[in-house]
C-alpha cells in the first residue's frame, strides 16, 4: 500500500484566502463595535499655565 501527498494548490489557496478573510472580518468588526461605545467626557477642565521664563527663542 502506498500514501500518496496531495499537493493541490488551489486547496491551499482557498484556505489562505478564507483564513485571511476572517481575520479581517474580525479587525474590522472589532473597530466597528469600538467605534461605537461613547465613553464619558472628563467633567473637570484641565489648566496648566506655563511661565514665559521656561520658552526659549532659537534663531
Amino acid at each position: 500500500m502506498q500514501f500518496y501527498k496531495k499537493t493541490s494548490s488551489r486547496q491551499s489557496l482557498i484556505g489562505i484566502i478564507t483564513k485571511l478573510t476572517l481575520i479581517l472580518l474580525l479587525i474590522f468588526g472589532s473597530v466597528f463595535f469600538l467605534n461605537k461605545i461613547e465613553f464619558p467626557t472628563p467633567k473637570k477642565n484641565i489648566q496648566k499655565i506655563i511661565p514665559n521664563e521656561k520658552f526659549k527663542i532659537i534663531k
